[in-house]
């Protein structure tokens, strides 16, 4: 294979297939293909670097917290005090670090997950048609194009029909371009190559076929790729909140320590003195683990929605999910099982069940021609198709067709045989419906009730003669289907004009015969069904949009439980395209409040849902898969698009993506997007407790004028254990049994509530009174300065660890213990490790001799021990009362 002479665009469609040594049929070889794919390599772009790992690290610095800390450790090395210096660095290093390995995780992370949803292609290798991931493809190959798929590499166009794409993200070109296969100038520019589709680019109507030309870095994508790949961003609503919280806390806490440091300079107490206890205040006040924690519990989000099926691509999605209080879903492949089977039959005056009709005897089980007739008409406007790898490819829909013409014993390729199909009109949300033309004897229709009934003037009776239509007998067959919650499509026949080689509109626009319906079922999933319980058990609306018939949407609703009831009480109250068409947006608006199923749908209107329900206050997550889904899918709070059935475009238009198409992950992701609000929340009534109890002791020190009952080392060291052993298994805690029986959290809740503030003042008065009480105790009994600020600080560790055991999910675990035994533990695994950590170096703290000289503490005996844990009791009626006062938890 040699290199093309001349641009692709400026020659014969002809030429560039002779030039590539490939086949305008049959395409490659599968040989050839493996050859050129070890030769070009896979069809990918080259990742381009992001910012390099140093500018990564220093980044993690730039805090307004870590900073401050950063300045009064270079402050203290000024003075003399390196030891001081090290302590207060090591803190924030550490913390840096920690955030650091979290937040490339989660960017690797994010970037694996969005590569690992293939886009997969339909390609003719060897005269076959087979669907293969675009990463596969080599020049040479020759790829299916249809309406909502994504351009998978650089394609002169061989064949065209109706063909659009849009080319906005290399040309800027805003409107889509119409296609064909004329050659163009050499020096054309790229929106003027109307023979070429480009990588990148969407079809957003009709069909085509093209052969690769380039693939990877080599198409014109390539080229500009670093302007356009994706870049992964950790920034989200909830980070700004924090840091917005962040700077108000560091003002605070600097005028405090300009305060005490004036304090104890008036009560007679040594500058160098005072400027350590400011200090002491400043480094305990800041809480330096708090950026990290977003992170890491972020980061844990982000995976264990993973790990459910549910991608994200857009990272604040992982918050929102917390404050979903609407989702509108699709149902077909969502709510139901996307497996359609042909269940009822109508035709010739008969509505009758498939397997009554033939109970594995074939056609000879009857005589209605109508019926015959419709099933073949199935068989043949059909694009699915048989295939040695998948069984049946193709519209679930359309293989049930398939499905139902073999089990009545018509043969496919001798029906392709005797029909050869010359073209068609491809199916189109705005027409609804496809038509095909074959041999110059029929022009065949399939699409919705309506659409067909309003192009037909006769039907065909069971004798196969022409009669006038009958169209309120069909539509009560209609209804009868519907009601059993089956999807009906009608079939219409009409004569093709004499050696007739193409099909326009106007060709089926009147005077058909009618020849039947087919009615299929795709039942509900179980688990979809258990999920929709649980979404409004939590206080989330379940709406139903779907493109069906009104009463196959009411039947399905019926069975999975959506909807409030009609005031017939036949099922949920419904309403269809047709009705919300007639409305103005204010009468949509009241409409969504107390209607949770629409039904025959424009993608239009699905726009209009979601801006009707945003504009009464809703957070709404939105489901959809198709091409013109992609303008809901942004407007919503939280674009939902399909991983397995959906087009590339409703992915890039989507925040999250679900992998298996199932309702059920969107519940499963909403769960885990409220246990990462819930463990913020957690981390944050951990946190400023611990740090306003030992900074404000210094404050109440200065103003007391007695020595400080801990140093400015000692504050750090219990900082570092609260960041290190303690706060961070907050974030790893799991999701609450409990989680989904909560409404929503209101979406503009601060992150600093009435209830969380007087929870923080409670406990942070309490660790005032731990600390000076062991302290004066201490001092008055034993004497020893550094003993009485050593038990100080491990009577406020122990007390803490009475506190995390109230806030995790280990309470939980410790009520069920007489019921679950052991097993309990396994719902806080986190916890106890930290837990084991903490008592394991706060030994280590106060029993050894290298931390003693580091840190001026003293070693304890058991009784003094003993005198240290009995904080721990005292601790359990404050968490009572701060739980009364701040349910952290929701409950």
């Amino acid at each position: 294979m040699q290199p093309l002479p001349a641009p692709a665009h400026a020659r014969p469609a002809a030429d560039v297939v002779a030039a590539l040594q490939s086949d305008g049929s049959s395409g490659l070889s599968e040989a050839e293909a493996k050859r050129r794919l070890h030769a070009h390599g896979t069809n990918t772009l080259t990742i381009r670097g992001g910012k390099p790992g140093w500018l990564k690290f220093l980044l993690q610095f730039n805090n307004p917290l870590l900073i401050t800390l950063l300045v009064v450790g270079a402050v203290k090395a000024l003075l003399g005090h390196p030891r001081d210096a090290l302590v207060i660095w090591s803190v924030t290093v550490i913390n840096a670090v920690i955030g650091f390995v979290q937040e490339s995780r989660a960017e690797n992370a994010i970037a694996a997950l969005a590569r690992s949803v293939r886009t997969e292609v339909e390609v003719v290798r060897g005269g076959t048609r087979q669907r293969l991931a675009s990463e596969q493809l080599v020049p040479g190959d020759l790829v299916q194009l249809e309406a909502g798929a994504r351009v998978p590499a650089d394609l002169r166009l061989l064949e065209g029909r109706h063909l659009q794409t849009d080319e906005s993200a290399l040309t800027g070109e805003s409107l889509p371009v119409h296609k064909g296969t004329t050659a163009v100038e050499a020096s054309a520019p790229l929106a003027e190559r109307i023979g070429m589709a480009y990588a990148g680019s969407f079809v957003t109507k009709g069909q085509g076929l093209g052969l690769v030309v380039a693939t990877g870095d080599d198409t014109e994508v390539g080229s500009i790729s670093s302007s356009l790949q994706e870049q992964v961003d950790l920034t989200t609503p909830l980070t700004r909140k924090f840091g917005r919280f962040s700077r108000r806390l560091l003002q605070v806490i600097l005028v405090l320590a300009g305060l005490t440091f004036l304090v104890g300079l008036a009560r007679g107490r040594g500058a160098d003195e005072m400027f350590d206890g400011a200090v002491a205040l400043a480094v305990g006040a800041i809480p330096e683990e708090l950026p990290a924690i977003v992170t890491i519990t972020l980061a844990i989000g982000v995976n264990r929605m993973a790990r459910r099926q549910a991608i994200i691509r857009k990272l604040p999605a992982v918050e929102t999910l917390g404050s979903t209080t609407v989702i509108c879903s699709d149902k077909t492949g969502t709510l139901t099982q996307n497996r359609m089977t042909v269940q009822h039959l109508y035709g010739g005056g008969q509505l009758v069940a498939i397997e009554d009709l033939w109970p594995g005897n074939g056609l000879s089980g009857t005589s209605n021609a109508a019926l015959q007739e419709t099933l073949l008409a199935g068989l043949l406007c059909n694009d699915a198709r048989p295939s040695n790898r998948e069984g049946l490819v193709g519209d679930p829909t359309e293989t049930a067709l398939l499905v139902a013409a073999d089990a009545a014993g018509i043969d496919r390729q001798e029906a392709l045989e005797r029909h050869p199909r010359r073209d068609a009109i491809p199916f189109a949300s705005e027409h609804q419906f496809m038509a095909t033309l074959h041999g110059s004897e029929r022009i065949l229709l399939k699409g919705s009730v309506e659409a067909i009934l309003d192009r037909c003037s006769r039907q065909l009776d069971a004798q196969g003669r022409p009669q006038p239509l009958d169209r309120a007998a069909i539509e009560a067959a209609v209804a009868a289907m519907a009601t059993r919650g089956e999807r009906v499509l009608a079939f219409s026949i009409a004569q093709a004009e004499v050696f007739q080689q193409q099909l326009e509109h106007h060709h089926v626009a009147a005077d058909l015969d009618f020849l039947g319906l087919q009615g299929m079922l795709d039942p509900p999933r179980p688990e979809a069904t258990r999920a929709v319980a649980a979404c409004q058990a939590a206080g989330i609306t379940v709406k139903m949009i779907t493109g069906d018939h009104l009463e196959t949407a009411r039947a399905i609703a019926r069975q999975m439980g959506i909807g409030r009831p009609s005031d017939g009480g036949a099922g949920a109250e419904a309403v269809d395209g047709r009705q919300l068409a007639e409305l103005s947006p204010d009468a949509i608006a009241e409409l969504v409040d107390h209607v949770d199923v629409f039904a025959r749908v424009a993608p239009a209107q699905k726009l209009q849902l979601v801006q009707a329900l945003q504009a009464n206050g809703e957070v709404v997550a939105m489901t959809g898969d198709g091409v013109n889904d992609a303008p809901a899918l942004k407007q919503a709070d939280i674009g939902i698009a399909m991983g397995q059935g959906g087009t590339e475009v409703a992915r890039q238009a989507a925040d999250m993506l679900l992998t298996d198409d199932n309702f059920a992950t969107i519940e499963a992701a909403v769960e885990e997007g409220r246990t990462v609000y819930l463990n913020l929340r957690k981390t944050l009534a951990f946190v400023l407790p611990v740090n306003g109890g030992a900074s404000m002791t210094i404050l109440l020190g200065a103003v007391l004028g007695t020595p400080l009952p801990v140093t400015a080392l000692q504050v750090l060291w219990l900082n570092m254990i609260c960041s290190l052993t303690m706060s961070i298994a907050l974030a790893f805690e799991p999701v609450a049994p409990w989680l989904m029986q909560q409404p929503p959290r209101p979406p503009e809740q601060p992150l600093l509530t009435g209830g969380l503030i007087r929870r923080v003042l409670l406990v942070s008065l309490f660790n005032w009174a731990v600390i000076f009480g062991l302290f004066f105790w201490s001092e008055q009994r034993l004497g020893d300065l550094a003993l009485s600020r050593t038990m100080a600080v491990q009577g406020l560790v122990l007390a803490h660890l009475v506190y995390l055991v109230s806030i995790s999910q280990l309470r939980t675990a410790l009520i069920s213990l007489p019921r679950l035994g052991w097993r309990a533990f396994t719902r806080a695994p986190a916890v106890l490790l930290g837990i084991s950590g903490t008592v394991a170096v706060q030994w280590i703290f106060s029993q050894t001799a290298e931390m003693n000289r580091f840190f001026g503490t003293a070693p304890l005996n058991l009784e003094q021990l003993g005198v240290c844990a009995l904080p721990m009791l005292l601790m359990l009626p404050v968490a009572w009362l701060g739980e009364r006062l701040d349910p952290t938890d929701g409950r």
